[in-house]
């Protein structure tokens, strides 16, 4: 059976569709009006860093992004590298726009705790920009989706985060180790080689039914952990986001173990750091 909020993703699909052109060709979806006001999100990933800029109705105007190795776990370990990349996707969104980017939001996994919400600001503050908010990554992806009642689940490089939503409150929000880093991890230690040569493979298409059938064990990992790990039984509709689920069998087997249907946006990567820059406001 298709649920409401699976019939509400077409509409959600359009705008991810729309933001992925304009990460591919590097032009803003419209010009940007004098004195408008932007929101932009900072998403500091464990295998990218994510720069979103919506306009004042949340609309996506432009994004870009650079892989990184500056931040594992959801925790940033390089702090110089996490600044340089901020400034250059800064100075290319500028640049693009043709107008000056002057405030940001970050955000982190579920019970990092207040060290790891700072070290975003501090990033975010380095690059330039006044930090306003540094907002959890399973929340911000809710607020895209627009998610009332229902489970988002975030698969980042580093962490799998869940948050449960009942009548538009938060339930519940976690987070536990295990990313897409921990597949590449997998894979490394089954080809005997190192983590960087297996994160090449692990990106290319042609051997996805091959790397598929390796990590198969760490997606069933992260559904166990959606199933038993907090303390409130999951809602559905569940929604799957997060660059490590660009498998097309993901989901299935994903559904498989958590003993309900998932479903998984256009271009899922995109959800959190476009759910980022929404809390871009006074």
């Amino acid at each position: 059976m298709v649920t409401k909020q699976a019939l509400d993703l077409a509409v959600v699909n359009q705008q991810l569709q729309q933001f992925a052109e304009v990460v591919n060709t590097d032009h803003p979806t419209r010009p940007v009006e004098p004195q408008e006001r932007l929101r932009v999100g900072v998403d500091l990933g464990t295998s990218s860093i994510v720069l979103t800029v919506l306009d004042e109705d949340n609309q996506p105007l432009y994004g870009a992004f650079e892989y990184d190795h500056a931040v594992r776990d959801g925790i940033v370990v390089n702090f110089m590298e996490s600044v340089q990349i901020l400034k250059r996707l800064k100075a290319k969104a500028e640049a693009a726009l043709g107008t000056m980017l002057t405030t940001a939001c970050g955000a982190i996994p579920p019970g990092t705790g207040e060290s790891a919400s700072k070290i975003v600001s501090n990033v975010i503050e380095a690059a330039e920009l006044e930090c306003r908010h540094v907002v959890d990554e399973p929340t911000a992806a809710a607020s895209f989706l627009q998610m009332k009642t229902g489970t988002v689940v975030d698969i980042g490089g580093g962490t799998t985060g869940i948050s449960i939503f009942n009548r538009g409150k938060l339930v519940e929000v976690l987070d536990e180790a295990t990313g897409g880093f921990h597949m590449t991890l997998v894979l490394a230690g089954y080809h005997h080689i190192p983590a960087d040569e297996a994160e090449l493979i692990k990106r290319d298409p042609q051997r996805e039914s091959e790397v598929f059938s390796i990590i198969r064990p760490v997606v069933d990992k992260m559904a166990t952990i959606a199933r038993d790990t907090g303390t409130t039984p999951v809602k559905e509709p569940v929604i799957v986001v997060g660059g490590a689920i660009n498998f097309k069998d993901f989901v299935k087997a994903f559904s498989k173990t958590l003993k309900l249907p998932a479903y998984k946006p256009a271009f899922p990567q995109y959800v959190t750091p476009l759910g980022i820059a929404m809390y871009d406001h006074d």
